[in-house]
Order: structure tokens, then sequence, then C-alpha cells
């Protein structure tokens, strides 16, 4: 009987993220119909006309479908190998430290961009790459002869997206590898030490290897979002002479749903995007049992 009341009482505790759930994920899915129907807002999606595959067939058809998609893959994945690497070196080096106060005060200092949104983050790239920003000043003192209007480079764009995303975020990735150095038995370095091993060797041979497991799930983990190249981000930085390497399948649904209400199409895109994160998030979780043993349940 009192396991009965604590399982009522785990249910009552989520029941306020159940409600969310079919509120905003699980009602909104029967407008999955609309990417096979002629929408139209005065029909609704009752009425529309269904045209089944066409907008899929007229999709793979036009240009702008390989462009968002070759952009989406190509950021995205830059930016899963360098939230994975980068944080992962920067905690190694951070690991070596042994003065506590300064080591703890740069892990609070680069841990900080996480907790801020992207409209403050954007406005802030956009400032220090402006046309009079500091990055220019800085070129101009090293001889460079024109100010570069960075934003407005669509060679550019791209790899500022990737950089400023791991500006942002690896300070978390950081925190979950130093947590992972914890674990490391203290006697194993203190046994190489006495060996003769250098600091080297002992990095190499002893804290690479403990932190391996934890790589390699992040990685394999990290697969289900190959797709999301992140909007938030992108929306607040791109404009209109970067669309044709910064355009993501999430931007352009936007615009071509709302703004230029082709509705169907935009279903289709997102729809396969879905259905595709879907079979990679799959695929992510099984390789990360297989190779860690890593459940959810």
């Amino acid at each position: 009987m009192k396991s009965k009341g604590f399982v009522k009482h785990y249910l009552l505790m989520l029941l306020p993220g159940y409600i969310w759930i079919t509120i905003f994920s699980i009602i909104p899915m029967f407008g999955i119909v609309i990417a096979f129907q002629d929408y139209s807002p005065i029909k609704g999606v009752l009425g529309s006309e269904w045209v089944g595959l066409d907008s899929f067939e007229y999709m793979f058809t036009l240009n702008d479908t390989k462009v968002i998609f070759f952009n989406t893959l190509f950021i995205a994945s830059m930016k899963i190998i360098g939230n994975l690497l980068v944080p992962l070196v920067f905690a190694l080096m951070l690991n070596e430290l042994r003065i506590v106060l300064l080591k703890r005060s740069i892990q609070t200092i680069v841990y900080l961009p996480h907790f801020l949104s992207w409209v403050i983050l954007s406005g802030i790239m956009l400032d220090i790459f402006s046309y009079r920003g500091p990055i220019n000043q800085l070129l101009a003192i090293f001889g460079a002869e024109e100010p570069i209007i960075f934003f407005a480079r669509a060679d550019l764009f791209p790899y500022l997206v990737i950089g400023s995303d791991i500006w942002k975020d690896f300070g978390f990735g950081t925190i979950i590898y130093l947590a992972s150095l914890t674990g490391i038995n203290p006697a194993l370095y203190e046994a190489s030490a006495i060996d003769g091993a250098s600091r080297w060797r002992r990095l190499w041979h002893i804290t690479l290897p403990g932190v391996a497991t934890t790589a390699v799930l992040l990685a394999v983990l990290s697969l289900g979002q190959v797709l999301n190249a992140g909007f938030d981000q992108i929306f607040n930085l791109y404009n209109p002479l970067v669309y044709s390497s910064g355009d993501i399948i999430d931007t352009w649904v936007y615009r071509t749903g709302l703004l230029s209400l082709q509705f169907e199409l935009a279903t289709a895109v997102g729809l396969l995007k879905s259905a595709i994160g879907f079979i990679l998030i799959s695929v992510s979780y099984y390789m990360a049992y297989r190779i860690t043993d890593y459940r959810i349940f």
C-alpha cells in the first residue's frame, strides 16, 4: 500500500510534464497532414484537397532543398566535432592547474555564456565583428587595408556560426569532462610517477583512457542532433546576403511556411527532417547501449 502511495506521488509530479508534452508536442502532430494536401488556410486541414506526395516530389526538384540540407549537415557536424574536442582539450588543460581558486574562476567564466540566450549573444557577436568593431580595429593594426563586413560574407558566415556556438557551450562540456576526470583513481598517477612516467605519458596512458568512455558516449548521443544546426542562433545572425551558406532547414521552413505562405512545402521539409532525426536518435541510443552500455531506462 505504501508503494502505491509513492507511485501516485510520482505520477502527480510528472503530470505537468505530460500536459506540456500533450499540448505542445502531441496535438500539433495532427498538422503533419498538411504535407500531403494542397493546403488552404480558408478550408483548413479537414477541407483542403489531398494531393499525396506531390509536395515531397516538388521539394526534391528545388535547388534550395539541396543547399539547405548541405548547410545543415555541414554546420551541425562541425558544431558536434567542435563541441566534443574543444571542451575535452580545455578540461585536460584545466585539470593540470594546481591553484584551486584560479581553476574554479576560469571554469565559472567559461561557463557563463551557456546561460545567455542567442538574442544577447548574437548582439555581442554582431558588435564585435561589425564594420568598426574591435576585430576590424585589430586587423587594421596588423596592416589590413579595408575593414571586413564579416556577416555579409557567405564564405565566412558558417565558421562564425560554428565558432560562436563552441564559445557558448564549451564551458558546459568542460564541466562534464572534469566530472569524468574526478573518477580516475589518483593512485594510478602516483604509481606511474614512481615508475618515472612523465606528465605526457600519464596524460596519454591514464587520463585519456579515463575519459574515453565519456567522450564516446557524448559523440554517439550527439549523432541525433546532426540535423539541428541551431535555429535561434542562425535566425538572429543571418541576412539575405548569406542565405547561400547559412540557410538551414529550420530557417528555410520558417521563411517558406510563414513568410511565403507555402505551408504544405514547409511541412513536407519539416516532416522529412523529423523522420530522419528520429532514425538518427534511435541509432545513436542503440550505439550508446552497444558501445558504452548506456541505457535511458
